[in-house]
């Protein structure tokens, strides 16, 4: 399949309630296990998902090169460029969202505090958020949140060295601009501690139950009375 395109994962059992257009981290690409897990949980619960990817991410594929991410402002533009792409394909009434994976939904996060992108979807979706390279507890990402106009959701393992519940109870005191979930014992990609029981896969899963019951409150929210 042309990455340009990205890979798509219908919603099963009907009619799709939303389209998630879903982009990666820094590291792995739209096709990486992480990715088709969650796309498929996501489905099997109404959603359809679009799985993008930025360019530097589509010429590692053409030559094999690991490269880092492009600066923010061409990851936008490239992010711009998707969510037009999804809106012509989808037609105005079906519901668009975007999120991604880390860097992924850092950029969407991003888009959704830009005036300018204003009403071009739904709402925003961050699984695993940077909140703070690790360690470096003095660079934070996160004064953007201030400008959201549109609802937004975090959903991050409690082990995530990219943002810990104490270090973000500390950072962001007070009511939070965006909904925030925990995955116990989950670290940035979910994978849990083998003591507590739980896989990769049952974190996943419940990252996509709360990804879900996110859509569908906004959605909620935004029909009319």
């Amino acid at each position: 399949m042309n990455s340009t395109v990205g890979y798509t994962t219908k919603a099963q059992g009907g009619d799709s309630e939303a389209v998630l257009l879903l982009a990666h981290g820094a590291g792995a690409p739209a096709d990486s296990p992480f990715m088709v897990q969650l796309a498929a949980a996501l489905a099997r619960r109404g959603v359809s998902v679009v799985r993008m990817e930025f360019p530097y991410m589509q010429k590692r594929r053409e030559d094999g090169r690991k490269r880092p991410p492009d600066r923010a402002e061409k990851l936008l533009t490239s992010f711009r460029d998707h969510i037009a792409r999804q809106r012509e394909e989808i037609g105005p009434e079906t519901p668009l969202f975007i999120g991604g994976k880390s860097m992924g939904g850092r950029m969407a996060s991003l888009l959704a505090a830009e005036a300018e992108d204003c009403g071009s979807f739904k709402g925003t979706l961050c699984f695993g958020y940077p909140f703070h390279p690790p360690g470096k507890l003095d660079k934070w990402r996160v004064a953007h949140f201030a400008h959201l106009w549109c609802p937004a959701c975090v959903i991050q393992g409690t082990r995530d060295p990219f943002g810990k519940p104490e270090e973000i109870r500390e950072r962001l005191e007070g009511e939070l601009p965006f909904e925030l979930h925990w995955l116990q014992g989950g670290n940035h990609d979910f994978q849990p501690l083998k003591a507590s029981g739980l896989s990769q896969d049952d974190l996943i899963e419940e990252a996509a139950e709360l990804a879900t019951r996110f859509i569908r409150r906004v959605l909620e929210c935004d029909s009319p009375a």
